[in-house]
């Protein structure tokens, strides 16, 4: 059956829109598998709580705007709750797996919806394979710390691969379950840090850490009381690091279709994230820097031994088993992570697939557990080779160049490239959609003010992200390469739409146009 067969849904009012329930033809995920709770864990396990705090903090105090990174987080908060508002305005009238690939499509034409999708796909792919390294590094050192042997780090990475394949074949309620114990470990864990801290006589808080005033200042090169030379820090690094803290919770629209209410559901899943997630960032990150007596302490602790920055902390105002477990806790958050960019990654492709823009089988579900398992084994193969063309090339005998810097660091600095770009982009849908599609819905704040001002926020971050490669990326010749793999990932997308418009007509008239509007009640 092609498109001009299908009956288009008369539910979001747009041209060439077509309601998959409608469809025999189509295969469709696990309908009402999971409520508002399920969405959260799927997502918010994206963003990774205890390692955006572990990895991003230490190098936005040691790096960026010291002691205003906590500001950092609670300015990033506003400008993404600003995103929110038009993100789930388009939410509420489009439901589709596809996420900034339909959205855009809808909003900013099929061609560019082709190349967000190719962009998202990459992006997701690459962010799976990027954590598979962080995973890789931290089970490493624990394997040494227990045995003293080196065994590899890529065989690690290659088992949190097969370990996500495994469990990702399954009905996504599996994926819910496992994220939601990891997501309940990491809060726990990080709520009792900022505990053990704020209610210390021994903590050093000050109200300068979350004026937002200091979120855009650096610091100059000195010396600290010890005379150790610090190197300056750029207030651009740590609002990087800050906004990239969230990637993750723009995946609740992926969910939609699996969802019980998707109307309600995923538009609350986004509001409840970027808040929850804000006043969490911003809470433990002031908590670490209060834990150190002097601000040049604090850098001193983030220049020279980042990894230690929240856990000789958490050993002094708690005690050692705090340690031990937030030690652990980084491998259950690392694994499950990965697992949720895995979980959207294999959703972008069978999205692409059901639309019949990729290869036809990434858009089969599985007769019994109704998951995308083709598109997620097919993920898992993706990773797979990323993980083997690093351990080839750059090799496997030092985890920390390897595994933490090459693949984990590159890889996430490509993902979030894609993905900010994308936020950009759908803000800008968000305004045109509304005013071609539905003039009586659009309002002057949420779907023009709110993603006009998030629009230029989210270009200034792409923007600090490539003035700062060369740190961003290590020094490592690849982070030369992002830019123009970017380039090349987006105009393979817009001409890869061209083609099917000349082509292939009916494919091209269901670029980013299966909706879900059945049985949500």
């Amino acid at each position: 059956m092609t498109a001009q067969g299908a009956k288009p849904s008369g539910a979001i009012g747009a041209k060439g829109a077509y309601e998959i329930t409608q469809r025999q033809d189509l295969h469709m995920l696990h309908n009402k598998a999971v409520g508002l709770p399920g969405v959260l864990f799927l997502t918010v396990t994206g963003a990774a709580p205890i390692s955006a705090m572990l990895f991003n903090v230490p190098i936005g105090v040691g790096y960026g705007n010291g002691i205003g990174a906590p500001a950092s987080f609670a300015v990033a908060t506003v400008i993404l709750l600003l995103f929110s508002v038009g993100f789930a305005a388009m939410a509420r009238k489009v439901t589709a797996t596809g996420g900034f690939y339909s959205f855009i499509s809808h909003g900013l034409g099929r061609e560019l919806g082709m190349a967000l999708g190719f962009g998202s796909v990459v992006a997701y792919s690459v962010f799976e394979a990027s954590l598979c390294g962080g995973f890789a590094f931290f089970a490493n050192a624990k394997v040494m710390e227990l045995t003293g042997a080196n065994i590899g780090w890529h065989w690690f990475a290659l088992f949190m691969v097969a370990l996500i394949a495994v469990l990702t074949f399954f009905d996504v309620k599996l994926s819910t379950i496992i994220l939601g114990a990891a997501l309940i470990g990491e809060v726990a864990i990080l709520i009792i840090f900022d505990a053990g801290i704020f209610t210390s006589p021994n903590a050093m808080v000050s109200g300068a850490a979350v004026n937002p005033a200091n979120a855009f200042i650096g610091f100059a090169a000195h010396k600290n009381a010890a005379g150790t030379d610090l190197a300056a820090g750029a207030a651009a690094i740590g609002l990087f690091f800050a906004f990239w803290s969230w990637v993750g919770f723009e995946m609740a629209p992926n969910y939609g279709e699996e969802s019980r209410d998707p109307k309600r559901i995923v538009p609350r899943s986004l509001y409840i994230s970027v808040v929850g997630l804000g006043i969490f960032y911003t809470i433990t990150s002031w908590a670490a820097v209060s834990a150190y007596p002097t601000l040049d302490d604090a850098i001193t602790q983030a220049q020279t031994n980042s990894a230690m920055f929240y856990l000789q902390p958490a050993a002094q105002f708690i005690g050692g088993w705090a340690e031990q477990i937030m030690s652990w806790l980084i491998l259950t958050g690392s694994f499950a992570c990965g697992m949720a960019f895995h979980n959207t990654a294999a959703r972008y492709l069978y999205s692409l697939g059901r639309e019949r823009a990729l290869p036809v089988a990434l858009g089969k579900t599985h007769t019994h557990y109704r998951s995308p398992y083709v598109a997620s084994f097919t993920q898992s193969v993706i990773a797979a080779v990323i993980v083997l063309l690093f351990a080839i090339f750059a090799g496997t005998n030092d985890a920390t160049q390897q595994a933490y810097l090459m693949l984990y660091g590159l890889m996430a600095l490509l993902g979030t490239a894609l993905v900010m770009i994308a936020q950009a982009l759908v803000c800008v849908a968000v305004i045109v959609y509304f005013r071609r599609n539905h003039t009586a819905d659009a309002h002057w704040f949420s779907t023009l003010v709110a993603p006009l001002i998030a629009f230029l926020a989210q270009v200034y971050i792409v923007y600090l992200l490539f003035a700062n490669i060369d740190f961003l990326g290590g020094g490592f010749a690849f982070a030369n390469w992002i830019l123009p793999i970017v380039i090349a990932v987006l105009v393979a997308g817009i001409a890869f739409a061209l083609y099917l418009k000349t082509a292939k007509p009916a494919v091209y008239d269901q670029i980013g146009r299966l909706i879900y509007e059945g049985m949500a009640k």
